[in-house]
């Protein structure tokens, strides 16, 4: 079976620059699975859990909150706005940054510093409903 050339690209760093047998995607309109020889598409992805497999097993999990899949036949490259592989997630943390954007969020002045804000809680709960799926 071919491969599938992988890349996860945040604005600051490569996560991710491998050969896979598929990957999946959480796309906006839903997961897509990536295969060597898929059509072509551009898609925005939604938060959830990216993986990448290596035969019929999972090897990596990430995290992917926000930006945009390219697909071509023999690649799959994803720009999101923010990755973290799943096994890196402490909910701990995760909790006590909830509690704090919610503190944040009440102290608000400004209708753009809610929406900043309510879209860093957004992010925080995808977060810790994928790490505590067990994902």
């Amino acid at each position: 079976m071919a491969k599938v050339s992988f890349r996860l690209v945040m604005p600051e760093r490569e996560l991710v620059n491998t050969e896979a047998d598929m990957v999946v995607v959480p796309g906006s309109e839903g997961d897509f699975g990536v295969l060597h020889g898929h059509a072509p598409l551009i898609s925005t992805i939604r938060p959830g859990v990216l993986e990448v497999l290596q035969g019929n097993k999972v090897e990596q999990r990430f995290l992917v909150v926000g930006g945009i899949a390219e697909v071509t036949p023999e690649r799959c490259t994803v720009l999101a706005e923010e990755a973290v592989p799943l096994k890196d997630i402490d909910v701990a943390t995760i909790d006590q940054q909830l509690k704090d954007l919610g503190e944040d969020l009440a102290d608000a002045k400004t209708d753009e510093e809610k929406a900043a804000i309510a879209k860093r809680i957004a992010v925080r709960q995808a977060l810790r409903a994928a790490a505590t799926a067990g994902a």
